[in-house]
C-alpha cells in the first residue's frame, strides 16, 4: 500500500471516529456502539499517521494515563470547589413535600363516580371522591366534564368508562 494512500486512510478513520464520536456525544444518548466505534477509529488513525509503531503505541499509552489522570483531578477539583452541585441533580423528592411513589389504596375507587378534569384521550385527569387522579379509558374519547365510573384498579392504573355506560 502506497504511504499516500495510508495516510489518507489514517486521516479518513480519524475523521470518521470524531463524527462517531459527536454522534454518540450529541445525537445518540449512552455509551455504546458509535461511541466504542469512535474511539477505536481514533486511535486506529493515529496509529496509522505514525512513523514508527512502537512509538505511535507508546504513545497512544501516554495519552490514555493523561486521559485518566487529567479526568481523576478534574473530579477532585469540582468537589474542592462545589463545582459538582451543578452538574448534577441535587434536589431530592420527599414524601413531607408531597411526592407520592406509588398508590396502592385506589382499589376502593372501584364503582364510584367522578367527573372528568380533562378530555380523556385515553388517557387525562378525572377527580374521584375529592381526589386528582390519573385515569385511563378503555380506548374511547370522553370530554372533560363528563361522570365517569371507576371499573377497574390495577395498581396504579385507573380505569374508568362513561357514568352511563359503566352501569
Amino acid at each position: 500500500m502506497s504511504q499516500q494512500l495510508l495516510t489518507w486512510l489514517a486521516v479518513l478513520a480519524f475523521l470518521l471516529g470524531m463524527v462517531a464520536l459527536v454522534l454518540e456525544i450529541f445525537v445518540i444518548p449512552g455509551f455504546g456502539v458509535a461511541g466504542m466505534a469512535g474511539l477505536i477509529l481514533l486511535a486506529w488513525g493515529v496509529l496509522l499517521l505514525a512513523v514508527d509503531f512502537t512509538q505511535a503505541t507508546a504513545a497512544l499509552g501516554v495519552a490514555v494515563i493523561l486521559s485518566v489522570v487529567v479526568f481523576y483531578l478534574g473530579l477532585k477539583f469540582m468537589a474542592r470547589f462545589n463545582l459538582w452541585q451543578r452538574v448534577t441533580l441535587g434536589t431530592r423528592l420527599e414524601k413531607d413535600e408531597g411526592y407520592v411513589a406509588g398508590q396502592v389504596d385506589l382499589v376502593h375507587l372501584v364503582d364510584l363516580t367522578g367527573v372528568a378534569l380533562t378530555p380523556l384521550r385515553p388517557a387525562g385527569t378525572a377527580e374521584v371522591a375529592g381526589r386528582r387522579l390519573d385515569v385511563i379509558t378503555g380506548g374511547e374519547y370522553i370530554p372533560a366534564g363528563t361522570r365517569v365510573q371507576v371499573v377497574q384498579v390495577e395498581g396504579n392504573r385507573v380505569i374508568v368508562k362513561r357514568a352511563d355506560e359503566a352501569m
